[in-house]
This record gives C-alpha cells, structure tokens and sequence, in this order.
C-alpha cells in the first residue's frame, strides 16, 4: 500500500521534531512555514518546503497542523489563499493544535461543507522530549473511521493515541490536561519558594517526594527548575499554559462547569506574564513568591 504524502503546515518547538520523526519512518514529507527559515532544519532532513499552502495543499494526501492558537489555526485554514481555498475531497486535516473546542467544531463543520474534507482534532501532550522521542500522547477526536486511518502517521509520533469521540473531543481533552498542568505549575512555585523559605534545600524536593502522591511529570520537570532558577531553553512558554487555562475556564461556561482552581491558576499566570515574562518559562513562576532584596 503507498504512503499518503504528508503536507505540515507549523514548524515550531513542536512541529520540527514531529516533522523529523515522520520523515524517518519514511513519509513523504512536504513542510511550510509563516518564517521558512525556521523550516530549514526539516528541509535538510529531507522534507520539501512549499512556497505557499496553496503548494502544500495540491501536492499531498494528508494536511497536518501544529499552529500557535486557534485564531492562527483559522487564519491558515480559512484565511485568503488557505488550505480550504484548494482542500479536496479525499484528503484528511488533522489538527495538533492545541484550540478552542467550539471553534474546531465550527471550523470541522465548515470544511467539510465546503471541501468535503474530514477533521481530526488530535492535540499532544508530552512536550519537545515526547516529540523527539515519539513518546507524544494524542487525544482525538472525530470519526472512527478517520482516526483508524491515521494510525500510521500517529504510529512514529506517539506512544499512545486515544479517541475521545465526535470532532472537539480532542480538544476538550487537552484542556483537561492543561488544567492539571497548570495548577500543578501554580502551586509548585508556592512549594518550592516554601521549602527555600522555611530552610529547606529545594534542589531536593524531587529526591524526597519521587515515587510519592505528590510525583508526576510537571513536579519532576518544574520543580528542579524552580528551584535550581534555571530557566534557560524553556521546554515550552507561559503563554501557551496561560492560552489553554483560558479555553478551560471559556469551555467551563459553555458546559456549566465550574473550575475555580484552573481559573485562579490563569489570573496568576496573567499577573506574570504582565511583568515581561510571557514567553519565559512557567518555572519563572517562583520568582513571583520568592523574598526580594529591599536594600
């Protein structure tokens, strides 16, 4: 059976080692970018650059996204000259994205009356480590039939692969994610700035607590961040923690939902982004807690 031929539109912290992973189990590759310079590391790799979508569109099977936030998601897919300006019947869109789950199924519901071309949300979890190591975990949603398809480009990209059900499950799932993510980055800054505050050697915390209730991904990686203030080569960005708490809270008023936590976890997220530190680390949190020189 031929591979379908692959069209990734995104190559960010995200895009570039997923993009990496499917050219080496042998896809066919086609890649393009808002800057193509950030694009150069896949072309070396082996993937085709397009010099505009409409190009990526016509050459390829599948259409891969990994974009920013939704508002750049419907840019690309509906704006002038997009992908639904020469999407065909046939073809698949499958979104990583982390987005609104409204809007994507709004924009599920649009592309397929105007192309006939079926959506799947699939956002990721699992970080630049989980997609250089095809270790992602990805949640879907859409049909059943679509999703099955896709399971040789999810196989190089993700240990495991979910689907939640119709278009928007996918994302609704992220969102419950980030929730956990988020305040477990909360209230790990208010844990560590304790520790140091109260004597204790906060470089220890994962040491002591590892294996324990309070162990998981976020504490491992944020924790010694935090505590060693190591904020270089940032994993991922405040705003994009702070974006997906938003759509959390925004989707608990559609559902009737009540998410105090998540929504407290974003007002404090905001207050430091508004300081300058929005495309910093969220480890950079420990720095709103931590006693500062008065002299």
């Amino acid at each position: 059976m031929t591979q379908p031929r692959l069209g990734f539109i995104g190559i960010g912290l995200m895009g570039d080692p997923m993009t990496r992973r499917l050219l080496d189990a042998g896809f066919d590759v086609t890649v393009w970018n808002r800057s193509p310079d950030k694009a150069a590391g896949v072309t070396d790799a082996g993937a085709r650059l397009a010099g505009t979508l409409a190009e990526l569109v016509d050459g390829v099977d599948i259409i891969l996204l990994c974009l920013a936030n939704t508002a750049v998601v419907e840019s690309v897919v509906f704006g002038d000259d997009g992908v639904a300006a020469r999407a065909r019947a046939g073809q698949r869109l499958v979104d990583f994205s982390s987005s609104d789950p409204e809007a994507t199924r709004a924009f599920a519901a649009r592309l397929e009356a105007e192309c006939g071309v079926p959506w799947v949300d699939a956002p990721v979890s699992g970080g630049v480590a989980g997609a250089e190591a095809g270790s992602l975990a990805i949640m879907c949603g859409g049909e059943a039939a679509d999703v099955e398809a896709l399971a040789p480009i999810f196989a190089p990209l993700a240990a495991r692969v979910t689907r939640m059900g119709p278009v928007g499950s996918g994302q609704v799932t992220k969102v419950c994610n980030q929730m956990i993510v988020g305040c477990q980055a909360a209230v790990l800054a208010e844990t560590v700035a304790l520790a140091e505050a109260s004597g204790v050697d906060a470089t220890r915390l994962t040491e002591a607590l590892g294996g324990g209730f309070a162990d998981s991904k976020p504490f491992r990686i944020l924790a010694p961040r935090m505590a060693a203030s190591d904020f270089a080569a940032p994993p991922w960005h405040l705003r994009t923690l702070l974006k997906d708490l938003d759509m959390a809270v925004a989707q608990s008023g559609r559902a009737t939902s009540a998410t105090p936590m998540s929504a407290l976890a974003a007002q404090l997220m905001r207050g430091h982004a508004a300081r300058g530190h929005a495309d910093r680390d969220p480890a950079t949190l420990i720095e709103a807690y931590r006693a500062r020189d008065t002299d």
